[in-house]
Formats: structure tokens, C-alpha cells, sequence
């Protein structure tokens, strides 16, 4: 299914969140998610299902000041 991430469309076939980040290579990574605009936590992402067109925003965590 097409999705946009970060602003940019990409096809996944994960029918979940959990799913489709790691096919996105973000499995292992400590990563803020929104979907559609709606924070999603990192406890419910197996079951939060995609569907197309979804939007979905991966935020990485910056150190500096």
C-alpha cells in the first residue's frame, strides 16, 4: 500500500505500524510516531492498523542545544 512518510510517498506491505517501520528501517531505532496527525505510542504500534494513503511521521530524538 502507498503511504507518505516524512512527506514523501513509499510503498509497504506491513498491514501494521510495528510492520511498517521496521520495512522502513526505523525496527530498532528510538523514534517518536504520528499518524494522521495523532501521536501514536510505541505500545500500541502492533496494533495499529495502516491503510492507504495513511501519513505517517517518524521524529528521531536531536541532542544539542
Amino acid at each position: 500500500m502507498r503511504i507518505e512518510v516524512n512527506g514523501s510517498e513509499r510503498e509497504v506491505t506491513g498491514p501494521t505500524l510495528h510492520a511498517a517501520l521496521a520495512e522502513l528501517g526505523w525496527s530498532d531505532a528510538r523514534v517518536a510516531t504520528a499518524l494522521n496527525g495523532a501521536f501514536v505510542p510505541k505500545g500500541v504500534r502492533r496494533e495499529t492498523l495502516l491503510k492507504e494513503g495513511d501519513r505517517l511521521e517518524v521524529l528521531a530524538p536531536m541532542q544539542g542545544g
